[in-house]
């Protein structure tokens, strides 16, 4: 199995774990305790530092229960690590719900996928070619 290089910089908190054989993400903790009002947001650091591989990229994503019972995901979901940041994860907090959100450090708030990348580059075309099912351009709402 292909290995991160994890640092901690809370060994207080609990490691980054996959709650169950086969999960896709790590649940990823917070550093501290806080509250969000109603509509607002907050940075909530998770304590933890990686080496993403090259070639690998880190999604943070948000946990369904905490949107569910709360209102609560990651804003700018999902949010993007690229392999050559090492410094510390930290979790853009939205609260979309009626009542204030309160944390407690080491309570799991987000979740973090890490994928393999393929190696693509963009090239320059004058037209592009036609889609496989004969889509086009048709965007926004037009599957019905």
């Amino acid at each position: 199995m292909p290995e991160i290089p994890f640092t901690s910089l809370d060994p207080d908190l609990a490691v980054p774990v996959r709650m169950r054989s086969g999960d896709a993400a790590f649940d990823l903790p917070a550093r501290e305790d806080g509250s969000i009002a109603p509509g607002a947001r907050a940075l909530v650091a998770t304590g933890c530092a990686l080496a993403i591989p090259l070639g690998h990229a880190g999604l943070i994503l948000p946990r369904s229960g905490l949107a569910l019972n709360h209102g609560v995901t990651v804003l700018n979901s999902p949010g993007l690590i690229d392999a050559g940041y090492r410094g510390e994860i930290k979790v853009i907090l939205y609260n979309s719900g009626d009542e204030s959100f309160t944390f407690e450090r080491g309570q799991r708030i987000a979740q973090l996928m890490v994928l393999a990348l393929p190696d693509l580059a963009l090239t320059l075309v004058d037209e592009l070619p036609t889609a496989p099912d004969d889509r086009g351009s048709a965007g926004f709402g037009s599957s019905g």
